[in-house]
């Protein structure tokens, strides 16, 4: 009896349209000579079923974004967050290290390498059996935005087969300090040819390349979506990177909506 009744309160304690919560599985995948590590969390049912690739940010341990993969599993997507070189479970690289001691002179250089994991974690992605290859959406958050901005641009110049992008606090850090990444960033965001969703809350660090970037595209008459919601928490960090990785709550609809649109359920 008590095994019964603790089953019916962990189900009503379940995030929306899950029966139990899911648990990320490492993965393996190649990326040029080096071998990375990724996290991947699935829905239950059989396939083929919608993908959402997504880029972590600059921090240096990114983990298995529980509260992300939980949320999008429960709702029916397959979440996957490679860790780049450098990062987490992926091996260290000198060149990667070096570029983020230089800092802002050489922020441009390290997107373009660290979009060559990204595009190797998509690949891996879109090989897996019970993946519909016609259905992902890239997305990420703070580097993440950035990297995700960049894919955009490659889908465009090299037919990856995205349908959507979702860049949570792209720049937020980096847009002001660096004029060389502006540049490389507008120039991408105008070669989208999927629609992108740009999301931040008040209290980020800046959302200037949120608004720049979605007025870029809506001067081209290119489909986008800008959504600046209340600040969260009390300090600017928790309006950061807090409100990409915590605050399902409060975007989730809107992001929920914006896929289900352009991916389909």
């Amino acid at each position: 009896m008590l095994a019964i009744l603790s089953a019916a309160l962990l189900f009503f304690a379940l995030p929306r349209g899950s029966t139990l919560a899911a648990q990320p599985e490492e993965v393996k995948f190649s990326s040029g000579k080096a071998t990375l590590h990724g996290f991947l969390y699935k829905p239950q049912g059989n396939g083929p079923l919608p993908a959402i690739l997504y880029n972590h940010g600059s921090e240096r341990k990114p983990g298995t974004k529980p509260e992300l993969g939980k949320f999008f599993s429960a709702n029916g997507y397959v979440f996957f967050v490679p860790h780049r070189l450098s990062h987490g479970r992926s091996p260290n690289d000198s060149h990667i290290d070096s570029l983020y001691e230089q800092g802002a002179r050489s922020i441009v250089t390290l997107h373009e390498t660290h979009l060559g994991d990204q595009l190797a974690a998509l690949s891996y992605l879109k090989q897996l059996a019970d993946i519909d290859p016609a259905r992902i959406a890239v997305a990420g958050c703070s580097y993440g935005g950035i990297q995700t901005v960049l894919a955009v641009e490659s889908n465009a110049e090299q037919n990856l087969a995205l349908r959507a992008a979702v860049s949570f606090a792209g720049a937020a850090q980096s847009w002001r300090g660096s004029s060389s990444l502006r540049t490389r960033l507008v120039r991408a965001v105008r070669k989208a040819n999927i629609p992108v969703m740009f999301v931040q809350a008040e209290n980020d660090y800046d959302l200037t390349p949120s608004r720049v970037l979605s007025a870029e595209l809506q001067q081209l008459g290119k489909p986008n979506k800008l959504a600046i919601f209340p600040p969260y928490g009390n300090s600017r960090e928790e309006g950061h990177g807090g409100f990409c990785a915590r605050a399902t709550n409060v975007w989730g609809d809107e992001v929920l909506a914006f896929l289900a649109a352009n991916l389909g359920k």
